[in-house]
This record gives structure tokens, sequence and C-alpha cells, in this order.
């Protein structure tokens, strides 16, 4: 099972450093949210985009793929009743599928809670109509260069919309698009009241990324979710693809966070 470990987890730092001392502390890959290299990934040149490919590789990494999508610029929506917001919006997302492929990634994780909230008075299925409308496009781009857009499920009170692994299938079943898919993010289903292996063994087929971190947001290892069941239920459904450390809570320090979530997930993979 390959490891990797989201790049804001080292708050303050520089990409090339934080790439050097990934690296060095074991993990085979990083995920990049793209708000910390450029506050519009449109303003990234090509050679901008070859320079952060080049310090990821050097290093021994690969770029997993981007999370974080719609932090940056201020005020983008999938769902807000403005149609020329959305398509802003929707345009934004392909630019992040060709930053993510330019960057040798494979998923963008679509979590952005904030920017696809349902406002008030705004039916449930007119909501999803602005969301797979505002989608289509980003998956048409993505299909076309290799990437899978997940779809992540996110509980209340983080969000209003898509709150489950069972919702999130429905989406993508609506989608009906092969660059469509969703995430098992630990710390999100952990609030799904069933036991995550289940959670697995049922939705299997549409995961194609994970996050992993504790149920109390801090990193795997540093609560009480055991990843041994977990781990092994990824393995029976032939989940081959990157697990990445993703934290909300970044205390101690980036370094202690990497280090025990590593050796952590290593243990229990054994």
């Amino acid at each position: 099972m390959n490891f990797a470990v989201c790049n804001e987890t080292f708050e303050g730092w520089d990409w090339t450093r934080t790439c050097r001392r990934v690296a060095e502390i074991g993990y085979d890959g990083i995920e990049l949210a793209p708000f910390t290299v450029t506050p519009d990934v449109r303003l990234l040149s090509s050679a901008d985009r070859a320079r952060l490919r080049r310090d990821a590789e050097q290093a021994g990494l690969q770029v997993v793929g981007l999370h974080w999508l719609l932090v940056a610029p201020k005020g983008l929506s999938v769902t807000d009743p403005d149609q020329a917001l959305r398509r802003e919006t929707s345009d934004y997302l392909v630019a992040l599928a060709d930053l993510c492929a330019d960057l040798g990634g494979s998923v963008m994780v679509f979590g952005s809670p904030a920017q696809r909230r349902i406002p008030e008075g705004t039916p449930y299925d007119a909501a999803v109509a602005r969301y797979v409308e505002s989608l289509r496009p980003a998956l048409d781009r993505a299909g076309e260069r290799g990437v899978r857009i997940c779809i992540e499920p996110l509980p209340q009170p983080e969000a209003n919309f898509i709150l489950t692994l069972a919702e999130a299938k429905s989406i993508i079943e609506t989608l009906d698009h092969p660059a469509a898919a969703s995430i098992l993010d630990v710390k999100s289903a952990s609030s799904e009241g069933v036991p995550i292996p289940e959670l697995i063994s049922r939705y299997g087929d549409i995961i194609a990324h994970v996050h992993a971190n504790d149920a109390n947001r801090r990193g795997p290892g540093f609560g009480e979710t055991d990843f041994r069941p977990i781990l092994t239920a990824l393995g029976k459904v032939g989940y081959d693809g990157f697990v990445s450390v993703e934290v909300f809570d970044y205390s101690p320090d980036p370094e202690t966070i990497a280090v025990n979530s590593l050796e952590y997930l290593r243990r229990c993979s054994a």
C-alpha cells in the first residue's frame, strides 16, 4: 500500500522543503492543496507547473493529486442560484483538472463544503441539478487527462449536501461519467454510524482515494480509530491507490504528525 501526506500539514513550509522532508520521512507521495502555492491556479505558468512537479519527483515523490479545491479564489459555488457564478466555478474546476494532470496527479478530491452548500429555500433536486451541471465540464477534461474527480462526503454541520457515501454514490450514478468517483475520508466516514470496514465493502466500487485521519481530526494513530480493519477492508475490495494522511489539527508539529502517522499506518498494514 502506498502512503502520502497532504502538503498543508507542513504549515508555513515552502513546497521544495516540504517535498524533501516528506520523502526523507518515507512517504511515497504528496497531495497538494492548490491555495498553498497560488491564489488562482490559472496564474501558474507552464514553467511554474514544471518546477512543482520536478521538485516532487527529484525528491522521489509522486504528486498524488489535489484537494481543498475551491478555498481560493473566494466566492465560488456549484450550487448558487447565480448561473454566471456557477459557470465561473465550473471553468475553475476545469483549470484545476489541467493543473492536476500537469503535476502528474490522478485524483482531485472535491470536498469544498462551503462552495457546494445548498442555499436556504433551494429544493434538493435543484441543488443536485446545479451540482451535476457544474461538474460535467471538469469531468470531461479530467477524463481526457487521466484524472478522476472524487466527490467527498462530509458530515453536518460541516456540510448540508452530500453527507454520506450513499449520497455520493447517487450523485455519481446521476453523472454516469467514468471520471466520477468518491473518496473514503476516515474522519468523515466515522460519523455515518456504520463500521468503516462495512462502508468499504458496500462502496468499494466508487472509492478512488483515501484520506487517513482519526475521528478526532488528528493523524492516524493519534486517537482511538483503529486502522487495522480499515486497511484490511481496503485490501479485500482491491483498493490499490494512495492512502493520504490529512489532518485538521496541526499539533504538535508537522514532522511529528508525519513521522508518527506513517509509522502507525505501516504497522497496521503489516
